[in-house]
C-alpha cells in the first residue's frame, strides 16, 4: 500500500512539473534555466535560475478549483497598489510574452484548468528558518500588517469588481471549510471532539457579536506567517499573497502566529505586534480583547488544513501532537470565554 501511494504522488509530481514546463515556455526565459520544486500545498511552487545570468524567479502553478482567473487577477491587482503605495518590499510580477500577467494551461488528460504565474525572486531569510528571532521582528509585522489595511481602506474602491475569498466562520471552521474540516484532523478522539466543537461554538457567537464593520473587517493578507516574511537585515520583505482576501483585521495576526500558537513566548509577540500596528492605525481594546478568539479560530482551521494536506512536508512535521497541542489551546480558551 505504501509503495502504491507513494507512486501515485510521484505522478501527481510529474504531472505538475509538466505543467510546469509548458508554463514557462510563455516567459521570455532562458530554456535551459534549472526548475527546482519548492513548495507543495494550496499550490506548487518552483524556483527557476537562467544558467548565464543566475536570475531566479518563482513560478506558482495553481491547483484546479483553488482559485479562479478572476481571483488570481484581484490578486495581483492589489499587489500593485501595494507596490505604488508602500515601502513594503513584495515580489514583482512578470508579464508573459503573450502579454498577460496569469497563463492559463488546460490539462492534456482532463478539463482541468491551472493558473500560474511568475514572480521575481526576493532574498532573504524565511522567519520560519529562525524562531528565536521572532521577537526582532514582530513588532514590523504589526507595523506592515497595519500599512496593508490602511492602502485597503482607501483603494479598494480602485478595484472594481474584486473577486477574493472571504475568510469568515463559515469558510474556515464551517462545514465547506475551505482547508478541510477541523473535525478530520490527526487523532481527533470523542474528548477531544467535544472540547474543539465547544469553542467552535464560542467563537461563532464571538464573531457575530464583533461584527463586520468597515473598521474591523477588509481585505488582508492573510498568511502573514513566518515562513511568508524574509529578512535581510532589519528589514522584512512579504511574498505569498495567493490567500489574500476579505477577513477580520485581526486575523492577519492569527495567521502571524500559525503552527506556534502553543508556544509559551505568543503573549509577547502579541504585544510587539500591537505596538507595531498602533504606530500606524486605531484598535481599540474591544478588538484587542478578542485576539484569543481569532488565534482559536485560525488554529482550529490549520487543524483542519494538517488532516485534510497529510502528503504535505509541513503536515507530516506536525502530525498527532499538532491536535494534543491544540487541545491544549482550546481548554485554555474555555476558562477565558466560556
Amino acid at each position: 500500500m505504501a509503495k502504491i501511494l507513494q507512486d501515485q504522488q510521484q505522478a501527481i509530481f510529474n504531472h505538475y512539473d509538466q505543467i510546469a514546463s509548458r508554463a514557462l515556455a510563455n516567459y521570455a526565459i532562458d530554456p535551459r534555466a534549472v526548475v527546482r520544486p519548492l513548495n507543495y500545498s494550496e499550490n506548487v511552487v518552483y524556483l527557476i535560475e537562467e544558467r548565464v545570468s543566475k536570475t531566479r524567479f518563482i513560478l506558482r502553478v495553481g491547483k484546479p478549483d483553488y482559485h479562479n482567473n478572476g481571483e488570481v487577477e484581484a490578486e495581483l491587482a492589489w499587489m500593485s497598489i501595494v507596490k505604488k503605495e508602500s515601502k513594503i518590499e513584495i515580489p514583482d510580477v512578470v508579464k508573459g510574452i503573450n502579454g498577460k500577467y496569469v497563463q492559463k494551461l488546460l490539462s492534456d488528460e482532463s478539463d482541468a484548468i491551472y493558473y500560474c504565474v511568475l514572480f521575481t525572486f526576493l532574498s532573504g531569510q524565511s522567519l520560519d528558518d529562525d524562531l528565536n528571532a521572532l521577537p526582532i521582528y514582530f513588532e514590523q509585522i504589526g507595523e506592515i500588517a497595519a500599512e496593508f489595511h490602511n492602502i485597503n481602506s482607501k483603494n479598494l474602491i480602485k478595484l472594481g469588481d474584486f473577486k477574493r475569498p472571504v475568510w469568515n466562520y463559515e469558510t474556515t471552521l464551517g462545514v465547506d471549510a475551505k482547508w478541510g474540516r477541523w473535525q478530520e484532523g490527526l487523532g481527533i478522539d470523542d474528548q477531544k471532539m467535544n472540547v474543539f466543537q465547544r469553542v467552535a461554538d464560542i467563537i461563532q457567537k464571538r464573531l457575530e457579536r464583533f461584527g463586520v464593520n468597515d473598521d474591523r473587517f477588509g481585505l488582508i493578507h492573510a498568511d502573514l506567517r513566518t515562513v511568508n516574511l524574509l529578512a535581510e537585515g532589519e528589514k522584512l520583505k512579504v511574498i505569498d499573497f495567493d490567500d489574500c482576501g476579505f477577513s477580520w483585521y485581526l486575523y492577519d495576526l492569527a495567521a502571524s502566529l500559525s503552527f506556534i500558537e502553543h508556544m509559551d513566548y505568543v503573549p509577547k509577540l502579541v504585544k510587539l505586534w500591537l505596538s507595531g500596528y498602533r504606530k500606524h492605525r486605531y484598535l481599540s481594546l474591544e478588538e484587542e480583547h478578542e485576539i484569543p478568539t481569532f488565534i482559536m479560530m485560525r488554529r482550529l482551521a490549520l487543524l483542519g488544513w494538517v488532516g485534510s494536506h497529510s502528503d504535505t512536508e509541513t503536515a507530516k512535521e506536525m502530525g498527532r501532537d499538532f491536535t494534543i497541542q491544540t487541545e491544549r489551546l482550546a481548554k485554555h480558551y474555555l476558562k477565558l470565554f466560556s
